[in-house]
């Protein structure tokens, strides 16, 4: 299951990567409640917040996490100012190396029990399904 996982990633960044390329500043800067900067942004946030619980669940028998302001996050690291290749190429990148750890995740540990800030336990299988389904979430506010 996590070598679907990894390629899912893989697919979605092919997938997105040429077309987030194409965005022009005018149309990365817009302000609605956060700016398509501050989204991609976010998922800079989301993949390091996600890259840390991967490889501390990988390193335990059972994990607990501590949730994250996403919006002070996404201010404090002025992703609206910030050059819009610049934030993308960070989310590539992460989202690769995420894809390599994924692929590296034996079978017995996706059973791991992962708990977010106040969040229900889930186990590291669902962790991951559900930062792809957060990913595209946010990937579908960028078109």
């Amino acid at each position: 299951m996590a070598d679907s996982f990894d390629r899912t990633i893989l697919a979605i960044l092919d997938r997105e990567i040429p077309r987030l390329r194409l965005m022009q500043p005018r149309d990365v800067s817009t302000q609605g409640k956060w700016s398509r900067k501050e989204i991609l942004g976010h998922l800079v946030d989301s993949a390091s917040n996600n890259h840390q619980r991967l490889v501390r669940a990988l390193l335990a028998d059972e994990l607990s996490f501590p949730g994250y302001a996403q919006t002070d996050w996404v201010r404090v690291q002025g992703y609206a100012d910030m050059e819009w290749q610049r934030i993308l190429d960070m989310w590539g990148a992460l989202n690769r190396h995420i894809a390599h750890v994924v692929s590296r995740i034996p079978a017995a540990k996706l059973s791991t029990i992962c708990r977010v800030g106040d969040g229900k336990p889930v186990t590291l299988e669902e962790l991951i399904a559900d930062y792809i389904r957060h990913l595209e979430h946010h990937l579908e506010q960028l078109r």
